[in-house]
């Protein structure tokens, strides 16, 4: 016989997954535990040793019954998470409401909401609050190196070739300096190295696209600036497909993602669907919510799902 979850109304279930900065994780935790205090909320609390405990430790607080789980992490904790949670039944699923404060290497989908790192004060107040939006996940099929069919889904964005490239040397490189300024200086130096053309064949709407491309992304929200307009619950995706821009004009759209003016580069082809279907794009990395996965063996689709997490937002 399946065992019944028992819900816990008002405890919160918080899992800290700890980033490596120069202050330490143990610092960032004792202010948050200070704050949680101050604010009197209860609170049982899981710490993941690496990236692989993530969704262990949550497919645990959800089965322990905690009704409200908030990530201390960043976009891919979050991501970790959401596929844990879609793991589960629309019953249980729909029992649970995540929340977020941010604590990664990037948390672009927490600043969507206006989460900030530096304001941990301010993001406990309104996780109390407790105030709850349906938000749409994305969703990529496809096949892994074993030829099993598998499915990742993702809040914010999916980028394939170029983008995914630099964000997974920007992830690095924020690891060993602790700065996203420095972190995002040194990726801009390092992308000399990184190929910049892909060969692509994709399908977006009735359009069948199949050339060089330079980086597709495709958002469920604002996708690190690529898909400014993107919004995680009208059941859409936002798409940006870039062609293979000269170089003054490379550092023209980087001048552009960086000011919210991404569209605005005339390399740049924007689109918004409910599926993207990638016949072929070999060699082209992926990245998921800024984490570089294994390219999948041939063609991928990726979709959307509408309104299928329950997410704390501000007020």
């Amino acid at each position: 016989m399946e065992e019944k979850i028992i819900y816990k109304d008002d405890r919160w279930g918080i899992l800290y997954c700890p980033k490596h900065t120069f202050g330490g994780p143990k610092k960032k935790w004792e202010k948050i535990e200070k704050c949680l205090k101050n604010h009197q909320v209860a609170y049982d609390f899981v710490q993941s040793e690496n990236t692989k405990s993530v969704e262990r430790l949550f497919k645990m607080l959800v089965n322990n019954g905690y009704k409200t789980i908030i990530i201390v992490g960043g976009d891919s904790a979050l991501n970790d998470a959401v596929n844990c949670l879609m793991s589960f039944p629309a019953e249980i699923r729909d029992q649970v409401s995540l929340g977020v404060i941010p604590n990664g290497v990037m948390n672009d989908f927490a600043r969507y909401w206006g989460f900030k790192e530096s304001e941990v004060e301010q993001t406990v107040e309104w996780l109390k609050k407790h105030r709850i939006r349906r938000v749409d996940v994305g969703c990529m099929r496809y096949t892994n190196d074993k030829n099993e069919k598998c499915r990742r889904y993702f809040l914010n964005c999916v980028n394939i070739g170029f983008i995914a490239a630099i964000m997974n040397l920007r992830r690095q490189t924020r690891r060993l300096f602790g700065s996203r300024t420095l972190s995002f200086v040194s990726s801009f130096l390092l992308m000399i190295f990184q190929r910049m053309e892909y060969r692509v064949d994709m399908r977006i709407n009735s359009e069948q696209i199949k050339r060089k491309l330079m980086t597709v992304c495709i958002g469920n929200a604002r996708g690190y600036g690529q898909t400014p307009n993107a919004v995680p619950y009208n059941g859409m995706l936002d798409v940006s497909v870039v062609y293979h821009p000269e170089m003054l004009q490379l550092i023209e759209g980087f001048y552009l993602l960086f000011t919210g003016k991404f569209l605005n580069h005339k390399s740049v082809h924007p689109y918004r669907t409910t599926q993207v279907e990638i016949i072929e794009a070999p060699h082209a990395m992926v990245g998921v919510d800024g984490r570089l996965m294994n390219t999948p063996e041939g063609s991928y689709k990726i979709s959307v799902e509408q309104e299928v997490i329950n997410f704390l937002i501000p007020d």
